[in-house]
């Protein structure tokens, strides 16, 4: 009797296992941006790098930039690239992708 029981407790966990195997791969649990960045970064894709929408407030914003930075931060073993395309995600959904970067608006000699 025991052994009837103990082969159908690992019968049900393994077809736990392969369901919930089944579901993390499904593709509504990946949360975050999984890579292979545009030549020039777009609101969309900043938002995805960022984990969250388009249209998000200011708060919301530097909320997710420090959340990912702080996984993927070049001092605690993450890349400098990846760090620097979620600052790039960050200014630019911030609206100040431009500021202070050299360009001819704004000049009064233009």
């Amino acid at each position: 009797m025991a052994g009837l029981g103990l082969a159908a407790t690992a019968l049900v966990a393994r077809s736990a296992l392969l369901r919930y195997e089944l579901w993390r791969a499904s593709p509504t649990f990946r949360r975050f941006y999984e890579g292979g960045f545009q030549q020039a970064m777009d609101r969309r894709e900043a938002a995805l790098i960022l984990g969250i929408r388009e249209s998000a407030k200011a708060e919301r914003v530097k909320e997710a930039h420090r959340r990912i930075m702080i996984a993927n931060h070049p001092d605690s073993g993450g890349s400098d690239y990846v760090a620097t395309k979620i600052n790039e995600a960050k200014e630019l959904l911030m609206g100040n992708a431009q500021g202070g970067r050299g360009g001819s608006s704004g000049s009064p000699f233009s």
